[in-house]
């Protein structure tokens, strides 16, 4: 008989204690879930049709000239970073250098973690808007940093500004915001912008912003944080390809800093992915030049598949909380009789065919977002039709 040996490792778990708490995401989990029972996937926010055609091409052309299927240069193609430095100018009036300003990342996901492990330092505080996306408290964990939620309260989801300057302390490094935001649609105004900027001012704050859904706002305009005063020389604005042309998989995203934010970020990035999507920049570079009627339609295209589903979670019985922005709906569960959002969708496949994720995941205030549950409406118009009809089943 073979002795018995010690453990691996020891007792000490193999997962970074910083990790502990973060085990297979609610996506993997209600994804495998639709795959297993046949499903409507409302859970995971990706398009189930591809972008322009033309872009698509772009992308081919690129493969067959030979031009990134290389390691492309580590700040990223100099004509992506071009194309981002002119939409910057285009839409919002910001000027960018593109040599010196302008980072690719392998999408927005890799663009925060690289912001906040490179500004961050084990203690520090950083406060973001709750609920927040999951890639956000996985990336202030890896830093050894502490995360201080901003609680967005239903039915308004309104950020609360007395206590955002409440919450500030001497330990607070960086404030991570996310507008248009995910998963509650909120688009911050310019007020409440102001209002942040302001304070980030006066007590010298950096400010990363999430802004992937800047061309999917349906009410009002997208303000970009870093056009405000003040704010253009400490703030990391972050953006992405995937949101806005329908090419999730190509993993394209990109910051615009100041030269000593960008080369910080960088500095961490190199050693994440350190290039990726080559051909793919060349793709997306055409696809940020394309003309106004093509963001036109986009935006109105979702608007009519937001308001299609809206009303018939509505006529389900759900409280729907109709979004600014983004490409989610959050609902509250409770006027069916339901209490726990979670219990509720990993049943919902079983009643009625349909996957939607729980919000309560994205809260560290668990019963804040206890009854909420999002839905994402960036599918087929006639999948949405089917999803309707299925939920008349609750």
């Amino acid at each position: 008989m073979a002795p018995m040996s010690a453990p691996v490792g020891g007792d000490r778990p193999f997962l970074n204690r910083r990790l502990a708490s973060f085990g297979t995401t609610i996506f993997a989990e209600m994804s495998a879930l639709a795959a297993r029972t046949g499903s409507i996937n409302l859970g995971q926010g990706f398009p189930d049709t591809d972008g322009p055609a033309e872009i698509a091409e772009a992308a081919v052309r690129a493969i067959r000239d030979g031009r990134g299927n290389q390691y492309p240069p580590g700040p990223g193609v100099p004509e992506l970073r071009q194309a981002v430095a002119a939409h910057q100018q285009r839409f919002y009036g910001l000027s960018y250098d593109p040599d010196t300003e302008v980072l690719v990342t392998a999408g927005a996901t890799e663009a925060i973690a690289a912001a906040l492990l490179a500004l961050l330092e084990p203690g520090d505080e950083v406060i973001a808007l709750e609920p927040f996306y999951d890639s956000y408290a996985a990336c202030i964990a890896m830093a050894g940093a502490v995360r201080v939620p901003l609680t967005l309260r239903a039915p308004h989801f309104r950020p609360d500004l007395d206590a955002l300057r409440d919450a500030v302390t001497p330990r607070t490094r960086l404030l991570l915001l996310n507008t248009p935001h995910n998963p509650t649609g909120t688009v911050l105004t310019r007020e409440e912008l102001a209002a942040v900027a302001e304070l980030a001012v006066e007590r010298d704050l950096l400010v990363v912003t999430d802004e992937v859904y800047e061309h999917l706002v349906f009410e009002g305009g997208h303000t970009p944080l870093a056009s405000l005063p003040g704010m253009r020389e400490r703030t990391v604005t972050i953006s992405s390809a995937g949101k806005t042309f329908s090419f999730t998989g190509w993993k394209v995203g990109w910051i615009t800093a100041p030269p000593a934010l960008v080369s910080a970020v960088r500095s961490a990035k190199q050693f994440l992915t350190y290039v990726s999507s080559g051909p793919f920049q060349y793709a997306v570079a055409e696809a940020l030049s394309l003309p106004d009627t093509y963001y036109d339609a986009f935006r109105a295209d979702l608007a009519a598949k937001r308001d299609l589903l809206a009303e018939g979670l509505d006529a389900a019985g759900f409280r729907v909380f109709r979004p600014q922005g983004t490409y989610f709906i959050t609902t509250d569960v409770s006027p069916l009789g339901e209490k726990d959002g979670l219990a509720f969708c990993r049943a919902l496949p079983e009643r009625c065919g349909v996957v939607a994720i729980p919000n309560q995941v994205f809260y560290d205030d668990r019963e804040a977002g206890a009854t909420q549950v999002r839905w994402a409406f960036c599918k087929k118009t006639e999948v949405l039709r089917e999803a309707v009809d299925r939920l008349r089943a609750l």
